[in-house]
């Protein structure tokens, strides 16, 4: 099994989500189904099927949460400067400018919580950026050929 790299904030949040999806989430939907049943005739019952579609939506959250939260690697904060998983890095590429510069958090899609675009640590530029501190210019293959970009802040998620 291949393991998910989380920061604690995130290991956190996702339990949470699950804690509250396997207890609260499923007798909510529970009362919806039944209460559509007695509505009538379930084949043309529209909240029956909402009910029933709701109940599918969760279960796969459910079964996708319990899958990250067992896979979980959780990381704890690397040295400061320092582009680690879970760390908010900014980037310039080569022959931009400062203006220019994108902003990423490194690490799992779970980790997004806002605006910010996230960047698997296993991509090939979030790989080759972990380690790197201030100021270092780290490159890249791409598609396009050979990438460089500067690191130009990095800070703590």
């Amino acid at each position: 099994m291949a393991t998910t790299q989380l920061s604690r904030a995130a290991y956190d949040r996702l339990h949470a989500e699950f804690e509250d999806l396997t207890t609260r989430g499923r007798i909510e939907v529970a009362q919806k189904i039944e209460a559509a049943r007695l509505l009538g005739d379930l084949s043309e019952n529209g909240d029956y099927h909402a009910a029933k579609d709701e109940q599918g939506h969760m279960e796969g959250r459910i079964r996708q949460l319990e899958y990250i939260l067992e896979s979980a690697e959780i990381l704890e904060a690397g040295a400061e400067g320092v582009v680690a998983a879970g760390t908010i890095v900014t980037l310039v590429y080569d022959g931009d400018t400062p203006d220019m510069a994108e902003r990423y958090l490194i690490g799992h899609m779970e980790e997004k919580t806002g605006e910010m675009d996230v960047m698997s640590p296993a991509s090939p530029l979030g790989s080759a950026l972990l380690g790197a501190r201030l100021g270092d210019v780290v490159q890249y293959d791409a598609p396009n050929g050979t990438m460089r970009v500067k690191v130009i802040g990095v800070e703590a998620a």
